[in-house]
């Protein structure tokens, strides 16, 4: 499974996950529900549609899978999930003006992503439609996929020599924010106010810059340097992220001001300003 991604309907988020090993996504009961019969309780709308269908013995109800997904709070929760061919046949069950619309878009995000494995550069598409809806302006957009392409260059570099996606990329990424920024990724997200949100959309330009120089750093010193042991790979880490680090004490120097802020995306770091009044209205109406 590939972490949680949030889609968007109608300006509605859905919540998914694709699994690449079946190449299918995964979507939230719940989520579809509440997009296709607006209700503020989809969750007891599911409960009770559930019941329904295992009274009637439904084989849909034999199909229900939980995957974990992040909740409101932030915490990832197991949640009711779906396939795509699974969530049409339900969607039969619920009567709303917004069935066949949801179906087919249903089946564009099937097919994006497919198309994506054939041709990377409609993955980037994706995102910067993605980015734009969520109310991103171009100017964080640019350097966030810019930030994309120096991390797949860098992770590309780390495949190449036998390294493993899991423990060994996360301790490089690690010691990547521990030089440059002082703090792991664990210590950066606590410091932000961030629990399962992706730290690089919670970055200023400033961090997503300096965050692009350590790794594009450490790409460039282990293509130089031909690392032979994990050993290796740390040094580089720690002398690519070293680059960036003077270069954060320099430009703090300069402006006496901090690289490293609380600032996320919620405080609107990043956001045009239609997309920061939104995000205040819906503080207020939190509260």
């Amino acid at each position: 499974m590939e972490n949680t991604q949030i889609k968007l309907f109608e300006d509605k988020k859905v919540r998914t996950v694709w699994d690449k090993e079946a190449e299918e996504w995964y979507f939230s009961v719940v989520d579809v529900i509440a997009v296709l019969t607006d209700s503020d309780r989809p969750r007891k709308y599911w409960n009770d549609l559930k019941k329904k269908l295992i009274a009637e013995g439904s084989e849909l109800s034999d199909k229900i899978g939980q995957l974990k997904m992040p909740s409101s709070d932030g915490k990832m929760y197991k949640t009711d999930c779906m396939t795509t061919e699974q969530l049409f046949r339900l969607i039969q069950s619920i009567p709303s003006p917004k069935a066949e619309p949801f179906k087919l878009w249903m089946a564009q995000v099937a097919k994006e992503r497919l198309d994506e494995m054939q041709d990377p550069e409609q993955g980037i598409q994706r995102a910067l439609a993605e980015y734009r809806a969520l109310g991103y302006s171009e100017n964080w957009i640019n350097q966030r996929l810019k930030s994309i392409e120096i991390r797949k260059d860098l992770t590309d570099e780390w495949k190449k020599h036998g390294l493993k996606e899991g423990v060994q990329f996360a301790t490089l990424t690690d010691i990547i924010y521990k030089t440059w920024a002082g703090k792991t990724a664990k210590e950066y997200k606590e410091f932000k106010g961030l629990k399962k949100e992706n730290l690089r959309d919670n970055m200023t330009n400033k961090e997503l810059v300096l965050n692009m120089l350590a790794e594009l750093s450490t790409k460039e010193i282990s293509e130089s340097s031909v690392p032979q042991s994990f050993s290796d790979h740390i040094q580089n880490a720690v002398d690519g992220a070293t680059i960036a680090k003077n270069a954060r004490i320099e430009l703090e120097q300069k402006t006496g001001k901090k690289v490293v802020t609380p600032l996320n995306a919620r405080d609107g770091i990043g956001l045009t300003e239609d997309a920061k009044a939104s995000v205040l209205l819906e503080d207020e109406e939190e509260r």
